[in-house]
């Protein structure tokens, strides 16, 4: 965002003829997005990341703004956003279309190129295509219908001004490498020669790719082939839609972990990219298994109930970049074993790994970091990942040389960062938010229990430099002992400057081992540049934050006051990921690539740490001709409109009937329908929120009296959302 500016709307409009159609979208922090017509808005000013819209005098922070232009009766667009090396846009069905061509122009794209047909997919009540392997730059987005078997651009619509920018390539995965890692280069553009495999559910064990060595047909089968022989192949690009299960799958390479990427000796160059498309890409079932293998990137994927770890790194890899993945609980065992095994663990000799902006939600075992087997000195990097209300292993460091930065530890019941085996721990500029233990050494200080024993097994230690980090809401039952307080008896050596080398006097209580000191020295170390340890939550948890695009399609809200301090499964939690179920309908380039699974997704609240919390999750999708009433006393009385979000209570009385319960809509809840022609809309809302409602991103004030609201929609879909002031609870809707 522009330090100062004042955008006048007049220059915007593209022509008068559709310039009452014309929007504004300016996108939050946290990913939501709030669109006026430019027709209603004088001026947008721009302050830092403060916009405010006139004459509406709206104020909010954001962190970026695009326009559509939308001609009469043209294709609807709902919401579009460049993120990161992406773009995507979502948009209204249009009656009389059966499929839609989407076209992207800016970077490398000088005039618009059509995107490949599996971008562009169904999810029934809207439609979504994103835009991959993208530079950093100012993209437009174009949907253009077909209608009757052609392209009718007179009913095409456009995004632009879509900003996208690169991930960040910071740690030990680049480290010393000029090429990039995976499939794409470092400037987020795909390599030379790539092939790009779209897989879904229905095609997992029937796609194909044709290599140096023959054709190969199933997903698993052609990633065997790379191992073949150490035959040198192309850049392999594997774009994962929708939710792919284990008995979608063509065969195991690992029959306990799941997909084997395995290379034919030790670290073999394979450059393959595993990637989620739009923010729905979903494992469920199985995880992967990386072995013997250089040049690997895992990015945009959720991974749930694993067979055992989400993704091992196990044995000899190198130049491995797992970063953007929501990990999930994995296959439910016993004893430690109850929220599943590993997260992402990085085992005997993988080296130059870095893991970066993962959200591990309530995981038990976070992410084990070298076993007691490497030769090493072997170097990882963890930044800018959510530790969400999980237990331990943040990581758990074994005799790696480990540089922990700007993560978010919020809500940690056991333990963050461990050191343990000889390791070497930098932990800078990281934000513990109600962590129990932020930071501890095997066998000595807080890793001893009340009952003597060891958290970290007993083993020896290892030795944790700790810098400019914040620690807020300690735990009463939890602590963290610096050096500088007990010599011997101590979690961290806490140094004054970055660049302040551990003495060698400091030693691990347990095995004497010295800090290698390996941060302080150039030959050892990549360029970063960390931000500001307070601003590490929102950072994060933001836009361009931890996990997948928006954050994912998985909604859930942990209960602080509860989830905290528990490491107990959240059954609640345990029950939305067993449940979950693709929103997918298909292909629109594809007739035959259907989702065979539908199921709207659910913002779900936790409200003890094992039970509690209601769900929304009501579909609909019926076109609107006829008058019709809706109530949303703790369910959706009408098929008509689609509900996704939590109720609230509150009380009201509709026609003789009291309602106790709403559609509770704020940052995460929303209403949509869909009418075929102009109709009058009467909305009642609860009296104990905001007297207001927002519809299609226009706010509109309620009756004070009667908090009531009644006004005029044309024909389309509209979507009730949380106003940027206040958020309000729907107990009725009627359309006549």
């Amino acid at each position: 965002m522009r330090k100062s500016t004042n955008i006048l709307l007049a220059a915007l409009l593209v022509s008068s003829a559709v310039s009452a159609q014309n929007k504004i979208n300016i996108v939050s922090n946290e990913g939501s997005t709030t669109s006026y017509n430019t027709s209603e808005v004088s001026s947008v000013a721009i302050n830092g990341n403060t916009v405010t819209v006139a004459p509406q005098n709206t104020s909010f922070t954001a962190s970026r703004i695009s326009f559509t232009k939308i001609a009469a009766g043209a294709v609807q667009i709902q919401e579009s956003a460049g993120w990161l090396e992406s773009a995507y846009i979502t948009w209204a069905p249009l009656e009389g279309a059966s499929s839609y061509n989407v076209y992207v122009k800016g970077g490398s794209y000088t005039e618009y190129t059509k995107l490949d047909d599996q971008l562009v997919r169904n999810y029934g009540t809207y439609g979504r295509a994103d835009a991959l392997g993208l530079k950093a730059g100012v993209y437009s987005l174009k949907v253009v219908p077909v209608i009757n078997n052609a392209e009718d651009e007179t009913k095409a619509s456009e995004a632009t001004s879509l900003t996208v920018s690169n991930y960040n390539r910071e740690g030990f995965a680049h480290f010393n490498r000029t090429v990039g890692v995976g499939a794409y280069n470092n400037d987020g553009s795909l390599k030379e020669g790539a092939i790009v495999l779209y897989v879904t559910k229905n095609n997992a064990k029937t796609v194909t790719a044709t290599l140096a060595n023959g054709t190969f047909t199933g997903l698993q089968a052609i990633i065997n082939a790379y191992q073949k022989k150490n035959v040198t192949q192309p850049p392999l690009d594997i774009r994962v839609i929708g939710l792919l299960k284990a008995e979608d799958m063509d065969a195991f390479g690992s029959s306990s972990e799941g997909i084997q990427i395995k290379g034919a000796a030790k670290d073999s160059p394979l450059n393959i990219t595993i990637e989620g498309v739009g923010n729905d890409a979903t494992i469920h079932g199985f995880g992967f298994l990386i072995r013997n293998a250089a040049s690997i990137e895992m990015r945009n994927l959720g991974i749930m109930r694993q067979m055992d770890d989400g993704i091992s790194l196990d044995t000899d890899n190198k130049n491995i970049w797992i970063h953007n993945v929501d990990v999930f609980y994995g296959k439910q065992g016993g004893g430690d074993h109850a929220k599943g095994d590993g997260g992402i663990d990085v085992k005997a000799d993988s080296k130059f790994v870095t893991i970066d902006n993962c959200h591990f939600w309530d995981t038990g075992k976070s992410s084990m970091c070298g076993m007691k087997s490497e030769t090493g000195p072997n170097y990882i990097t963890y930044h800018h990942n959510w530790f969400d209300h999980s237990d331990s292993r943040h990581p758990r460091v074994r005799t790696m040389s480990v540089h922990l930065y700007n993560n978010y530890y919020d809500g940690v019941a056991k333990y963050g960062a461990g050191a343990a085996a000889s390791s070497d721990v930098f932990v800078e500029k990281n934000y513990f938010r109600d962590t129990k233990y932020p930071m501890t050494i095997a066998s000595q200080a807080h890793d001893i229990k009340d009952d003597g024993s060891s958290v970290l097994s007993g083993e020896d230690g290892g030795i944790i430099k700790a810098y400019d980090n914040v620690i807020k809401d300690l735990p009463a039952k939890g602590g963290f002992t610096p050096y500088s307080q007990n010599n011997t008896d101590f979690d961290a050596y806490v140094a004054t400057t970055r660049d302040e080398k551990v003495p060698a006097t400091v030693t691990a209580k347990k095995g004497g081992h010295a800090y290698n000191n390996f941060d302080t020295d150039p030959s050892l170390m990549y360029s970063y540049t960390p931000d500001n340890a307070n601003d590490v939550p929102e950072k994060v948890t933001g836009f361009l934050g931890a996990g997948r695009i928006n954050h994912g399609d998985f909604k859930f809200t942990f209960n602080n006051a509860v989830d905290d301090e528990s490491a107990e499964i959240n059954t609640k939690l345990s029950s939305a990921i067993d449940n979950y179920k693709s929103t997918l309908v298909g292909i629109f380039g594809d007739p035959d690539a259907q989702s065979g699974e539908t199921g709207e997704q659910t913002d779900t609240t936790s409200t003890s740490g094992q039970t509690g919390g209601e769900t929304g999750g009501d579909t609909g999708g019926t076109t609107i001709s006829s008058s019709i009433e809706c109530t949303f006393n703790g369910s959706v009385s009408n098929p008509a409109f689609t509900f996704v979000g939590s109720y609230g209570d509150s009380e009201t009385t509709i026609n003789g009937v009291n309602l106790t319960k709403g559609a509770k809509i704020n940052s995460k809840g929303s209403i949509t329908f869909t009418t075929d022609k102009e109709m009058t809309i009467t909305v009642i809302v609860g009296s104990n929120k905001a007297n207001n409602v927002s519809i299609d991103g226009t706010k509109h004030d309620c009756d004070t009296a009667t908090h009531t609201y009644t006004g005029t929609l044309p024909a389309g879909t509209h979507k009730l959302a949380k106003d940027k002031a206040s958020e309000y609870i729907v107990m009725y809707i009627g359309l006549k």
